[in-house]
């Protein structure tokens, strides 16, 4: 279903719009979708990343489970080793890991 909503923009939003819709080569209809399509995905990501974020603080408070920072230095080490490895393998080892 397709539902159409009105959106007051004073005279220099509305010149703004018109003009970068001329440039682009698009409607204003098709920048205001677009830009309220790539505002709701943001805002979504970013409501979904704070509540996975609030779920391992509480896992975090609830077990006092938690990586070091030297466990995570020699994971990122182990990484690091196993990468390089597969470069050389195969005959990339001149390529940045």
């Amino acid at each position: 279903m397709v539902t159409t909503v009105g959106l007051k923009l004073d005279d220099e939003s509305r010149e703004r719009l018109k003009s970068l819709g001329e440039a682009k080569d698009r409607s204003s209809h098709w920048l205001m979708k677009s830009a309220i399509a790539e505002y709701l995905d943001r805002e979504e990501r970013y409501e979904r990343e704070k509540r996975e974020d609030e779920a391992r603080w509480q896992a975090y408070v609830d077990t006092g489970e938690c990586v070091s920072q030297e466990e995570m230095i020699l994971w990122f080490d182990e990484l690091t080793r196993q990468a390089h490895e597969a470069q050389i393998r195969t005959g990339q080892e001149d390529e940045d890991i």
